[in-house]
């Protein structure tokens, strides 16, 4: 088992006034060799941003983009609908970009902020139609469960959201001192794994909100929790770019 452990703290972070990112990956004007990338996993950025603020209009092509409002209403346009449309959380938003696609996305609350993560994920097949799909998915179903909100597009149908690559993307939500094991579902594979909130042992190594850890080379590992805990996994393909 190999081990890859990126702290909260040690994130790229920059700050707009209107935003405020944390980035586990180089990305935009924050550069760090040494985080580039985790297997196919390109981006995983914690934003917050302000009422009625946002990112006007910008151009994706041949990426796999997840975003996961924590808190507040996310509206979003692109390219393939004239309506704004509102993702809230435990709601999950996908879009392919494949041969390219343009879109918007703003906080949608005069008063609140916005507080979102998004995941950018190499898909495995380049130049496809653009796609977005959105999906509401139960909290009480991650209850001390593994909750998968994404997997690929030829894995069989359980409910979550499709994108182009074997890759998966899950949530739980422990109660205090809980142990839960995680399963790979392949050799091949890698699973970083942050800590929404809360305080957790992955592996052996102790990890607070919004700490993360990489593991790979193994088939399964384990998780304590110290106090009750929210996790997101993200499973991916342990590419080398």
């Amino acid at each position: 088992m190999k081990l890859v452990i990126h702290k909260s703290e040690e994130r790229g972070m920059i700050n707009h006034g209107w935003l405020q990112a944390n980035y586990s990956f180089s990305f935009s004007n924050y550069y760090d060799p040494k985080k580039l990338h985790f297997g196919a996993l390109r981006v995983l950025n914690d934003d917050v941003i302000a009422p009625k603020m946002g990112f006007g209009t910008h151009p994706h092509q041949n990426m796999e983009i997840i975003t996961i409002p924590l808190n507040g209403e996310l509206k979003h346009r692109d390219s393939m609908h004239n309506e704004w449309q509102s993702v809230f959380p435990d709601e999950v938003q996908i879009m392919s970009a494949g041969t390219g696609v343009e879109h918007s996305e703003i906080n949608g609350s005069v008063d609140e902020s916005l507080n979102l993560f998004q995941i950018w994920i190499i898909p495995s097949v380049q130049d496809v139609a653009p796609r977005y799909d959105q999906k509401k998915f139960n909290s009480s179903e991650r209850k001390n469960t593994l909750q998968t909100l994404v997997s690929g597009v030829n894995t069989a149908d359980d409910g979550s959201l499709k994108i182009n690559q074997d890759a998966k993307i899950s949530r739980i939500d422990l109660d205090e001192t809980q142990k839960f094991n995680y399963h790979l579902t392949s050799e091949h594979h890698g699973v970083y794994v942050m800590i929404i909130d809360g305080e957790a042992s992955v592996s052996t190594q102790n990890l607070k909100k919004r700490d993360a850890i990489g593991v790979f080379e193994t088939k399964q590992f384990s998780i304590e929790t110290v106090t009750t805990a929210q996790l997101i996994f993200i499973e991916v393909p342990m590419l080398s770019l």
